[in-house]
């Protein structure tokens, strides 16, 4: 197989980090880009860099190449595009909303400025990205478009209006594309993760990647915490998979890939969040009578 060359939007933490290293564990030229480096922060203000990610992919087998980009800046994105004579992988995980997002308030009382901030990090980020990247697919005629989405469907479960419309946005732009880039041999899918144990997500609960089970007794349902790594094995997989042109336009997750490729977290083990959830939100079983490993 020819090299992969990949950018990964939003690659400095989280799921962006798990699916830059999850590509170079499959020998990718990953461009890491980030608005968070050694020498400047984000409005995020977490520690984890774009050099970071990037030397974490080469340790795995491929080459990370760290490239500081806001993606709300369409200069920055020209500038990356620029560097690249090819583009087989385009995932677009530009988020950068946490901060803004206001869950609890009814969207009347919450914060305008900050509910048009999750707006234009989270949706207009992926739209310059987009306008701005997908001309070296379309030329070379072949490519993967993966947008990265909270859900893989439509169902609204109480969140903040602003993240929902923009998770749902990232699901129907996916749909339109695909349908746009089709007769250019280009596949633009959605994907989501499950319960993600990100860095952040591991801070909140006290605990680590090491010892993320001790977090269950707050929280029943971080018995089903994913790492980061389970959707980048997700994006792997479709990436090496010759008849990925049959997700098209699909919003696809982590667990119902696992089911698909059957790869494993990192542990070893397949949490499969789209069962748990269904049994115990839809079904209405007690999760504490449930054993978890039957969902792993």
């Amino acid at each position: 197989m020819t090299e992969l060359v990949a950018v990964v939007a939003g690659a400095t933490r989280g799921c962006g980090r798990g699916i830059a290293v999850e590509l170079g564990a499959i020998g990718a030229t990953v461009y890491v880009t980030g608005r968070t480096t050694r020498s400047s922060t984000s409005p995020m203000n977490r520690p984890e860099t774009i050099e970071d990610t990037a030397e974490l992919v080469t340790a795995a087998g491929g080459n990370g190449i760290p490239v500081r980009c806001d993606f709300t800046v369409a200069s920055d994105v020209r500038e990356l595009a620029s560097r690249l004579d090819r583009l087989d992988i385009l995932v677009n995980d530009v988020w950068g909303g946490d901060p803004f997002v206001e869950h609890g308030t009814p969207f009347w009382e919450s914060d305008l400025d900050k509910a048009l901030s999750v707006h234009r990090n989270g949706i207009e980020t992926h739209l310059i990205g987009l306008h701005t990247l997908l001309p070296l697919m379309v030329r070379q005629g072949s490519g993967l478009v993966i947008e990265v989405t909270d859900g893989d469907d439509e169902t609204y479960h109480g969140v903040a209006l602003p993240y929902f419309l923009v998770k749902s946005a990232l699901r129907r732009t996916a749909q339109a594309m695909s349908q746009q880039l089709r007769e250019h041999g280009i596949t633009a899918v959605a994907l989501t993760p499950g319960f993600i144990r990100s860095e952040a997500m591991l801070e909140g609960f006290g605990v680590t990647e090491a010892t993320w089970r001790d977090a269950i007794a707050e929280d029943i349902h971080f018995s089903m915490a994913e790492s980061p790594h389970y959707i980048g094995r997700a994006v792997a997989a479709l990436a090496k998979d010759p008849n990925v042109a049959r997700w098209s336009g699909q919003s696809l997750s982590s667990w119902s890939l696992m089911r698909e490729y059957d790869f494993t977290d990192l542990d070893g083990t397949q949490p499969d969040w789209g069962r748990w959830y269904e049994d115990i939100f839809g079904k209405g079983l007690d999760p504490n009578t449930v054993d978890p490993a039957d969902y792993r």
